[in-house]
């Protein structure tokens, strides 16, 4: 098992930034991939990053690249999703989740553990 758990979340204007962070618990962290999904209301659960268990590897979603970057600590078990220049249509529950297979990927169905995800929210 393992248990995630996101924090960082809040109100920041368009162009802000803010940094996420989820830790986990439970079995061994450096043995997955970690990624970040993103969910609005009424719209489907969204890929954000990954970046695999060996920190080698990170993938984004179009529309954040060069804007967010996740990064890992495994000595602290915590990814982090740096987020900067913030924009509106940015706003979501931001959901932290883990990943034993090898292969970094950023299907949803592919993650076997969530967090309980954490509100950013971007005004105008």
């Amino acid at each position: 098992q393992v248990q995630l758990v996101e924090s960082g979340g809040g109100l920041v204007q368009a162009g802000g930034f803010l940094r996420l962070s989820c830790a986990a618990s439970g079995r061994t962290f450096s043995d997955y991939n970690m990624g970040w999904f993103r969910q609005a209301p009424g719209k489907e659960r969204e890929f954000v990053a990954v970046v695999s268990w060996n920190n080698f590897t990170t993938n984004y979603l179009d529309s954040v690249k060069g804007r967010f970057t996740i990064s890992r600590d495994n000595a602290k078990r915590t990814v982090y999703l740096q987020m900067n220049s913030l924009k509106p249509e940015d706003t979501a529950v931001y959901y932290c989740a883990a990943d034993e297979n090898r292969a970094v990927t950023a299907s949803a169905r592919a993650y076997e553990y969530w967090g309980q995800g954490t509100q950013v929210t971007v005004s105008s």
